[in-house]
């Protein structure tokens, strides 16, 4: 059975400090109509037992053993696929989970890039996705320490520029804003994993998979006829009606509103459209929405 070895990350704290559990995940570096897919979710150390156990419990129930990929939904398997996402939007209704997705809209083309930074820009986004997506510097109104742990699905590159990325993400704590906010990250805590043993980054998989599989029109590429297309096309649907009953005006494709600064750590489900400082409008490369009939 798919699943994280719950005694294995279950922390030994200091008295009085908490811990945050992120596992994260990226997908479509190059889409035909959005790119750069970045996903995350994040579960305290008070949750993750219950979150766990709850995870392993339906798989079991519905004979998952195998690991949880949206590549993997067929029309044999569709079923339970859904009914699985909808025990994991449960407990992200509940706040006992996080989601939060990120990705680039190739209509807004980046200018001003220097040569380092469009060599960098995947381990650049991935970092500005550490840094904001969850609002970790609105998470703890206490005076007490909470420890950030993050599992990254093995990253590509040289070692050498994979090492460098973890190190910045290290870093993060040594900011004004992580120190006010008491967040800590030790080297020890950010490692790359092996998808197959955690359970919760194989979720991720099938949302941040059903977000791309929509925004690139993949539905439309390959066989849209097919028995595997039809059956994504339906998990997908569940899934964003899943996520609207979390977040009310909820639209793929857009950033999540926002009312406050807060909501980026509050809310359960956000999802980010990474709009450079600097870019320049290509209408071509605009998904046509009034084509399509998933929304």
């Amino acid at each position: 059975m798919p699943s994280t070895h719950i005694r294995r990350i279950t922390p030994r704290l200091k008295k009085n400090s908490k811990e945050y559990f992120i596992w994260c995940d990226e997908s479509d570096q190059s889409g035909k109509f959005f790119s750069n897919f970045y996903g995350g979710v994040l579960v305290k150390s008070e949750n993750l037992r219950e979150v766990m156990q709850t995870l392993q419990k339906v798989c079991a129930r519905l004979h998952l053993h195998d690991e949880i990929k949206w590549q993997k939904i067929s029309d044999h398997y569709v079923v339970k696929y859904i009914r699985l996402m909808d025990v994991f939007f449960d407990l992200v209704k509940d706040g006992k989970i996080k989601v939060r997705i990120m990705f680039i809209q190739n209509a807004h083309k980046t200018i001003h890039l220097q040569g380092l930074h469009k060599h960098n820009v995947f381990f650049i986004l991935y970092y500005q996705f550490i840094s904001h997506a969850f609002g970790l510097i609105h998470s703890n109104k206490s005076e007490n320490e909470i420890f950030l742990r993050v599992y990254f699905d093995s990253l590509p590159y040289t070692r050498d520029k994979r090492q460098a990325f973890k190190e910045c993400v290290k870093r993060l704590h040594s900011s004004a804003s992580f120190q006010l906010a008491g967040i800590k990250i030790r080297s020890r805590d950010i490692a790359e994993v092996d998808s197959k043993k955690h359970l919760l980054m194989q979720m991720l998989d099938v949302v941040l998979g059903s977000v791309c599989f929509y925004l690139n029109d993949k539905h439309k590429e390959i066989l849209p006829e097919s028995k595997r297309t039809r059956a994504k096309e339906k998990a997908y649907k569940h899934i964003t009606k899943r996520i609207k009953e979390i977040k009310k005006g909820f639209k793929m494709g857009m950033s999540t509103s926002l009312y406050s600064k807060q909501d980026h750590w509050l809310d359960n489900y956000r999802q980010w459209k990474f709009t450079p400082s600097e870019f320049e409008k290509d209408k071509k490369l605009l998904k046509n929405e009034a084509l399509s009939p998933l929304y």
